[in-house]
């Protein structure tokens, strides 16, 4: 069990899942005019949403126990601070007993993305249509946030969960599989997965939304990298809205070596560069065939002046 759950590469006692899980249906999901009279981070869970929500902690429990299978396992939450999330929880917890929970950390930094306090309906639907001009990603709503500035927090988040990995501020057993539940919103989950497996802006901006209590179940690779390809099916990512590309990269996580990304994933660097050389040899004789052609312009350029003259 410990050799499972540690990476040799840099020595951390890693989780053996990381899960996100968006909040059960919500009144906001289900009107949106509620959103106008009552507070965002206020907003409760319907009936249909608190089912969800016990539905999804069965059905997590069973994911992690490997139905039952496995009998060494712990939990961890990390859940936003808003109403909705904190019901979800609550229901999610229904399915597990006090001696698999280690402990539950309410967790400001991934809360749902600021629209800008009371939100007027017939506004918002103009400013959503406006966003979607602009771009999803860079557009900041009026007195609120941009999905960049929720990368910004989610970031900040990732950091702190590093440094609980490393200094086991979890208090994680060796001989148990740890798994982190992150109860949030879709948003923020697609932040935080944008962030993790360092998607691009224009990657992200093809992603959907999450389902309401629907999870992204993140795994723990031979080589202690994690991916979505372990428990997720092609057809899943695809639908999420993940590239083939996206997908490769996903599956080569499973069994990777750091050090061999860049070659694995070429696509990456390719999408920032033209043409980009293989080797140094190459790049030198462009360089000379720049300076020649160069040189060529320049007497071109006096030749000419001198006519001119």
């Amino acid at each position: 069990m410990q050799e499972n759950n540690h990476n040799h590469h840099n020595c951390r006692l890693l989780p053996k899942r990381i899960i996100l899980v968006r909040h059960g249906e919500s009144e906001g999901n289900l009107d949106t005019s509620a959103y106008s009279t009552t507070p965002d981070h206020k907003i409760s869970l319907t009936e249909q949403g608190r089912v969800q929500a016990r539905q999804a902690g069965s059905h997590l429990r069973d994911l992690i126990s490997g139905h039952g299978s496995c009998s060494d396992w712990r939990v961890y939450f990390y859940v936003s601070p808003y109403e909705r999330t904190l019901s979800t929880l609550r229901e999610i917890g229904k399915s597990f007993s006090k001696k698999r929970v280690i402990g539950v950390r309410e967790e400001c930094r991934i809360r749902e993305q600021d629209f800008g306090n009371f939100q007027v309906e017939e506004r918002m639907k103009v400013i959503k249509e406006t966003r979607e001009k602009f771009g999803r990603f860079f557009y900041r709503f009026p007195e609120g946030e941009s999905a960049a500035d929720v990368f910004d927090r989610v970031s900040s988040f990732l950091e702190s969960l590093w440094r609980d990995i490393d200094l086991n501020r979890l208090h994680n057993d060796p001989s148990q599989d740890l798994n982190l539940i992150i109860i949030s919103h879709g948003l923020a989950s697609r932040v935080f997965l944008m962030k993790w497996f360092k998607w691009t802006v224009k990657q992200f901006e093809l992603l959907n939304n999450l389902g309401n209590c629907e999870i992204r179940v993140m795994e723990l690779g031979h080589s202690g990298e994690y991916s979505l390809a372990i428990h997720h099916t092609d057809e899943e990512l695809l639908e999420w809205g993940l590239s083939p590309e996206m997908i490769k990269d996903q599956k080569w996580r499973i069994h990777s070596d750091k050090a061999s990304w860049n070659d694995h994933c070429s696509y990456y660097l390719n999408s920032f560069f033209d043409h980009q050389l293989d080797s140094d040899e190459d790049v030198t004789k462009v360089d000379i065939d720049s300076d020649d052609d160069s040189r060529k312009i320049d007497v071109d350029t006096d030749s000419l002046n001198s006519k001119v003259l």
